[in-house]
């Protein structure tokens, strides 16, 4: 399915990393997957001192290569870190500001936005971080369009993520960038972690848990995945949720931070992308066995949510040859 990857993915290690940041990571993007025909990534970790404390001391990182490595990167990432009123190392903030000069995309975990917006490479950039630290985070670099409420916000060459967990969603988005719906599936598999989670997905921000029947959507999703071919409605979902459309929309709203017609949506063309990705010509054919109806529509909406259109995506991510 996959090859070796030349693309170099580079982790900066400070000091009080946290190590969960670091592990997703490492699973993500280092892992040797014979399943998918090796490495997806050329990966690297690097750090300012040979030496290198975790996060509550719980262990010390050594062996690694030294920040110089921070300049062969095609990606470079920062995970979080929780000393946010301590300064970065200068030499850690020169080495962002000069993978971002040179094009290097760079993504941040969780806190590790606080590490970009200090090298001042998010100034009029979109990006988010943990909810908790969304105040303190504006209050320090209002040049910054914070998008607290979000899982991650892609803006291109620059990559932001939320709390800890959405380290693995944003991680599997970026598969999904680079390598197609099909491999980032594969990944999340062997991780058994939701495929895909859409970066617009609100955070999970403290509040009371109220005592109430369980109100899971999952049963409703798992139904409408398997129904996607045909022409599903919002009554629909909410006739088999056994719901009203008007408490439908709150559950989603609430569970997901969407709407049932945007999650539907989303899912119609995540399956589009793999029938074309395992080889699928007929445009029309995809249309219609994802519910999208016609090539037309299907041309305008993956063009939404991928900004690709299909023809542009099968040449990317299809491993059949154009017919």
């Amino acid at each position: 399915m996959s090859q070796e990857s030349s693309h170099r993915i580079v982790v900066i290690v400070e000091e009080s990393t946290n190590p969960f940041e670091l592990g997703c990571a490492i699973e993500i993007f280092g892992l040797h997957r014979p399943e998918i025909g090796g490495h997806l990534y050329d990966f690297r970790l690097c750090t300012p001192e040979p030496a290198t404390l975790m996060r509550d001391g719980f262990f010390t990182l050594t062996g690694v290569a030294d920040l110089h490595v921070a300049d062969t990167a095609d990606t470079l990432i920062i995970p979080s870190r929780p000393t946010l009123d301590v300064p970065r190392r200068p030499d850690v903030l020169d080495a962002l500001r000069h993978a971002h000069v040179r094009g290097t995309r760079l993504v941040s975990f969780c806190t590790g936005a606080f590490t970009l917006a200090e090298a001042g490479v998010l100034d009029d950039r979109r990006a988010t971080t943990h909810w908790q630290w969304a105040e303190k985070f504006r209050a320090r670099f209002p040049a910054v369009q914070l998008e607290p409420d979000v899982l991650f916000v892609d803006d291109g060459d620059i990559l932001t993520s939320a709390g800890s967990a959405a380290a693995l969603d944003l991680g599997l988005h970026l598969v999904r960038r680079d390598h197609g719906a099909e491999i980032a599936n594969a990944v999340s598999r062997r991780l058994v972690f939701a495929a895909h989670r859409d970066g617009g997905q609100r955070q999970f921000v403290e509040r009371p848990v109220p005592d109430l029947p369980d109100e899971s959507l999952a049963p409703v999703l798992a139904w409408a995945q398997q129904h996607l071919d045909t022409a599903l409605t919002v009554a629909d979902l909410a006739a088999q949720a056994a719901v009203s459309p008007a408490t439908l929309h709150r559950r989603f709203q609430a569970q997901l931070g969407t709407t049932p017609l945007a999650w539907l949506t989303g899912e119609r063309v995540t399956l589009a992308c793999r029938l074309i990705e395992l080889g699928e010509q007929r445009f029309d054919v995809v249309a219609r066995r994802t519910g999208l109806g016609t090539a037309a529509n299907l041309r305008a909406l993956m063009r939404r949510e991928t900004g690709l259109t299909p023809s542009a995506y099968r040449r990317r991510f299809s491993s059949a040859p154009a017919g």
